[in-house]
């Protein structure tokens, strides 16, 4: 479930990124970079499907609250290049953030906080998709702990904790843990407005699992039931069609295809890049 389509799209121009520092600012101050807008900007060029532009901004940031000592601003923008290098499938960029993520994290003393947790699911996911799940699970493992502690039980981000964390778990061939955990993240998605896109992964994940667990020709009745369910989730009118959407198209498309549903995965991809091209 991580196959990415980067289409390109529109170059930044110097002003979507920068703003200037105060000349003034001395040593050792805090010049606190605008996570808000970067975040904004951030999300307008993943919605293209324009990781190039999207690296380039985050690059640019990076630097920015190094240079101006902005610590926390730092440590959102290495979380975000987390995912966006997973997304890439470039593994050594990848790992540098997670290492530098880390770090920070600690040198922040952020014990017990969500934004600790966050930066440890997303350090998590990011060796997952590099093929280093051993790396992964006492990592997602503590920030379970963690979300658990300080989040309501119905919180949104707990449904993506359980959710990425059975994949790690399944690729230890804990088949029971991992059902439990896709089970409690599609109870929570459940809840959430316009949950249905989470919970059609999940259903995708769930076919997974089967196949893995028991294989293809016994599992059949079993993983064709989740894949319906994942396509009705997928069609749910009031889901808006916007990047996110056509994201979670591309995410559930191949699993259609590998199990033999070509049409589906077709419909999926197309609308995805209609979206992408509309953008």
């Amino acid at each position: 479930m991580t196959t990415e389509l980067n289409m390109g799209g529109m170059a930044l121009s110097e002003e979507d990124y920068k703003e200037p520092r105060c000349p003034l600012s001395k040593p050792g101050q805090v010049t606190p970079i605008p996570t808000r807008r970067i975040l904004e900007k951030l999300d307008e060029h993943l919605g293209r499907n324009d990781y190039l532009s999207a690296e380039k901004l985050l690059n640019y940031w990076l630097e920015e609250a190094t240079r101006g000592n902005d610590r926390r601003g730092k440590l959102t923008v290495l979380n975000e290049q987390i995912g966006l290098y997973r997304k890439m499938s470039k593994k050594p960029e990848g790992l540098q953030a997670i290492r530098e993520a880390l770090s920070l994290a600690d040198a922040l003393h952020m014990d017990n906080t969500i934004t600790l947790g966050t930066t440890l699911i997303n350090a998590a996911t990011g060796y997952n998709a590099f093929g280093m799940a051993e790396e992964a699970l006492p990592l997602y493992r503590e920030a379970q702990r963690i979300y658990e502690s300080v989040l309501d039980p119905e919180d949104s981000r707990l449904g993506g904790l359980y959710n990425n964390m059975a994949l790690t778990v399944m690729a230890f061939g804990n088949y029971r843990e991992a059902e439990e955990l896709f089970g409690k993240a599609l109870h929570i998605m459940s809840t959430q407005e316009h949950g249905e896109a989470e919970m059609a992964i999940t259903y995708c994940n769930l076919a997974d699992l089967v196949c893995a667990e028991v294989g293809m020709t016994e599992g059949e009745a079993r993983i064709e039931a989740y894949l319906n369910q994942a396509e009705q989730l997928l069609d749910t009118e009031s889901l808006p069609r916007n990047g996110y959407y056509a994201f979670v198209c591309e995410k559930c498309a191949p699993a259609f295809g590998y199990y033999g549903y070509f049409l589906t995965e077709q419909e999926l991809s197309a609308r995805a890049r209609e979206i992408y091209e509309r953008s």
